[in-house]
């Protein structure tokens, strides 16, 4: 007996026993050359998005583990779940070294790495397209790149090799490594290729997607034509048919055919397509996505700008700006850049303007001119605007936010504007330091005007008409004349109302000065009031000199609207930029105190874009020194018709608190609690490495977990007969999880002397017994019978590595194999599989 039953195992051994899959058969060459292909093109492909020897290294690397995977897997024939798992693996062992470099060093850095890894498998695909390219090894965002090419690599390989239809499905696998090039990259395309009188628009593009369609085509013709060549060996094989080793003339005629039509294709795509889409803006992801800011919705600095002038602000501190070498001339908060009537706002404008704000990855391409690096420190500017100097290159944060504010930084390079995110704006104590370029100065009068260019506002008939009266010339030299004149016979004023005996500090710093009352705003209105005034006065018979004809109160808030509105009536793009002057040689211009900036050190000026495309500054605060003859007008700006009341603040006293703590003295460490500012960074990367370990464990353990349900509901559903057949289901569930093969048409005796178990046919003599029998069985019987069905379920990998043991339980072969015959019965018809020969011979 015992003799039989290990003759029995040896047999069931044996038949469990499959032989390794051969590497070098014509599919599997086929397939191996088809993916390298496929890679290199989605590599080239992807290169504009990162630019950099990080991403050179991981390609490489990635492919090459994702080959030895694929490998391993085919030769041992492991399953989905086992090559999964070595995927997910090797993105986990390769992660921190090829895709977050930077966490390279001591273990808590690796353990950082690690999460900012699982972090990015899900985030860093909508980071992609929020940082400018190209992008590098900033953050994590070379883990989108790690998982394209590894896993990608990995499941075409398989795919090719395969014998099946199935095989077909690493075509859409491949054109979606290359698409990730594509769709993540730039929103511009490349320069056209003139070739004599051709010219091909977006070569690079047009290129990859022709040369990825034919890999793919001529992959597929091989393919479809190796199983037709072998379909028909198999049958020559077996009907004794000769097949003729030459083509016939229908197989030329269908081969001449295929090349006509991918000719046509080709042409198609390189001429038609582009041609089409010349003028059409490039729609990628990274057109459709930006950065979480909704700049239009934020509180404008220009309409914000009078307050800095209220008397309990105006000494404060902003920032402060350190240079080793001489200082810019400017240092601007923010560029507006759309106005609508009432307000100047940033990001709401034309887009060619307006250009977008994203994530700054290393360095941007400032362009050419003079380098400066300064050293911008915050005192009390709490705001998202951030102050930035010429064309930033580069900015590099210090201090306890550094990482935050690096995460936070938005530019604009269009607007040469910066935001700053992290935990609502700039703090006192951030500080960076900028690496810029100072591009050129341009002569304002030697420019000239694009043209094309309007209002979204239609400007107020004062201002065409005061135009109409003073221009001189055309371009920028009318526009310095108009803006000129506008300055002198402007006049500076920051209020409403001031008090004579206790006046504000920006009154006492013009020196001989003669307040005169100025309304905030600039809405068409505010504006529509200012020339009025310089159109009164000019009609005015008596104004003779040019001091007489100064009549327009204001700052810089009205009168750069008011040249910004003039610049686009003469053709010029315009825009407003709120920041400082850092040196100036017109007087009438605000200086900071060795780069010192205080709140009433602020200023706006306005700028225009030449035909070139430079922007030029034009300066816009009106001149202080002659004020407005009171002979001629004696009106002060309109008052507001409601009374305001003046702000009033009581002091409250709080309550006493319920207790107090009178032991600890003051200042002493013990009173203010233990420090737990780590605690917050080590929960975040724990987390973080828990969610990466659940998004890659989830799968094994939803599958476990079905089992163990399916398991219970056997174990208790229904009458007793019926809970042994369910034993019996699962005995057999086991094995084919296991890697055993259960026929359908073969009875339980069977089944059970292929399986060769201990007590398999025991099982199955107990499972026929309760189905067929009329006696009784009660819940002792059913618990002895699922009690032998655990231990089987046990021996099939008994003796087996973890690995396969884990295999087997995470497999989903049992929820997907043929059902078998209720209660043992066979059924009325059974389906044989198709043996294939194992040698094609031909007859002579």
């Amino acid at each position: 007996m015992t003799e039989q039953l290990v003759a029995r195992r040896g047999t069931g051994a044996s038949r469990r026993r499959r032989p390794n899959r051969r590497l070098f058969t014509a599919r599997v060459v086929a397939g191996s050359l088809f993916t390298p292909v496929i890679a290199a093109l989605a590599a080239f492909a992807a290169w504009p998005i990162y630019r950099s020897s990080s991403y050179i290294l991981l390609v490489v690397v990635a492919v090459a583990v994702a080959a030895a995977i694929a490998v391993v897997s085919w030769v041992r024939r492991w399953s989905g779940w086992a090559t999964a798992g070595a995927v997910a693996a090797a993105v986990l062992v390769l992660g921190v070294p090829l895709a977050v470099p930077s966490r390279l060093g001591a273990p808590l850095e690796v353990a950082r790495g690690l999460g900012e890894v699982a972090s990015g498998a899900v985030l860093a695909w909508k980071d992609l397209v929020t940082v400018d390219l190209p992008v590098g090894s900033y953050r994590n965002l070379l883990v989108p790149a790690l998982i394209v090419f590894l896993v990608g690599t990995c499941a075409m390989l398989l795919l090719s090799w395969r014998d099946s239809r199935v095989a077909y499905a690493a075509v859409p696998i491949g054109i979606g490594m290359l698409s990730f090039g594509l769709f993540f990259g730039r929103t511009s395309v490349s320069e056209p290729l003139v070739l004599g009188p051709v010219r091909l628009q977006a070569p690079v593009e047009t290129a990859l997607g022709i040369a990825g369609l034919l890999a793919c085509l001529v992959w597929l013709a091989w393919r479809t034509g190796d199983e037709r060549i072998r379909a028909l060996r198999r049958a020559a094989a077996s009907s004794g048919v000769r097949i003729p080793r030459k083509p016939s003339a229908a197989d030329r005629r269908r081969i001449a055919l295929g090349a006509g039509m991918v000719a046509v294709a080709v042409v198609g795509v390189t001429a038609v397509v582009p041609a089409v889409a010349a003028d059409a803006p490039r729609e990628v992801l990274r057109s459709a996505v930006g950065p979480d800011l909704d700049l239009a919705e934020a509180v404008s600095p220009l309409a914000s700008y009078r307050a800095l002038f209220d008397p309990d602000r105006a000494d404060e501190v902003l920032f402060t700006v350190d240079s080793d070498g001489p200082l810019p001339e400017r240092v601007r908060l923010a560029t507006l850049d759309a106005y609508d009537g009432a307000v100047y706002r940033t990001g709401a404008g034309n887009e060619a303007v307006a250009g977008r704000f994203v994530r700054v990855p290393s360095a941007l391409d400032a362009g050419e001119g003079q380098p400066v690096e300064v050293v911008i420190t915050i005192d009390g500017l709490d705001d998202i605007w951030m102050p930035t100097v010429g064309q930033v290159e580069r900015a590099t944060f210090t201090g306890e936010r550094s990482a935050a504010l690096a995460d936070g930084f938005y530019y604009n390079p269009t607007a040469a504007a910066g935001v700053q995110t992290a935990g609502g704006g700039l703090r006192t104590g951030d500080r960076y330091v900028l690496t810029a370029v100072e591009p050129e100065p341009v002569d304002l009068s030697s420019i000239a005007a694009p043209g094309g260019s309007r209002a979204r506002v239609e400007p107020p008939e004062t201002l065409r008409d005061w135009v109409e009266n003073h221009r001189q010339g055309s371009g920028g030299a009318a526009l310095a004349g108009l803006a000129g004149l506008l300055r002198d016979r402007g006049f500076l004023s920051h209020a409403l109302d001031i008090d004579e005996e206790d006046p504000p500090t920006w009154v006492l710093e013009l020196g001989d000065y003669t307040f005169q009352a100025s309304a905030s705003g600039h809405s068409i209105a505010r504006i529509d009031s200012l020339f009025r005034r310089l159109l009164e006065r000019e009609a005015d018979e008596r104004a003779v000199a040019p001091e007489d004809f100064v009549a327009a109160v204001g700052d810089d808030e009205q009168f750069a609207v008011a040249i910004a509105l003039i610049a686009q009536e003469l053709g010029f793009p315009a825009r407003v930029v709120v920041g400082a002057y850092l040196s100036a040689s017109d007087p009438d211009l605000r200086t900071c105190d060795a780069g010192v900036c205080r709140a009433r050190d602020l200023s706006a000026w306005v700028e225009v874009q030449s035909a070139e495309g430079q922007w030029v500054p034009v300066a816009a605060t009106p001149q202080h020194e002659n004020s407005p003859s009171l002979e001629f007008t004696r009106q002060r700006d309109p008052q507001l018709p409601t009374d305001v009341r003046p702000d009033s603040v009581e002091e409250v006293v709080p309550p006493e608190p319920f207790q107090e703590d009178e032991t600890a003295p003051p200042g002493d460490p013990a009173a203010a609690g233990i420090d737990l500012s780590w605690l917050w960074p080590a929960l975040r990367v724990a987390g973080l490495v828990l969610a990466g370990i659940a998004l890659i464990a989830g799968p094994f353990v939803v599958v476990a977990a079905a089992k163990a349900s399916r398991r219970h509901s056997r174990r208790t559903r229904g009458d007793a007969a019926a809970r042994f057949a369910a034993g019996w289901d699962e005995y057999t569930d086991a094995a084919v999880d296991a890697g055993r093969a259960a026929p359908a048409s073969e009875t339980r005796a069977e089944l059970a002397e292929r399986f060769a178990t201990p007590r398999g046919a025991e099982l199955a003599a107990a499972a026929d017994r309760a189905v067929f029998s009329r006696g009784t069985l009660g819940d002792e019987d059913v618990a002895a019978f699922w009690s032998i069905v655990d231990e089987e379920r046990r021996a099939f990998t008994e003796g087996q590595s973890v690995w396969r043991r884990l295999a087997a339980t995470v497999s989903l072969k049992s929820f997907v194999r043929q059902a078998s015959p209720a209660h043992g019965r066979r059924p009325h018809t059974v389906e044989r599989g198709t043996r294939r020969p194992s040698a094609v011979r031909t007859t002579s």
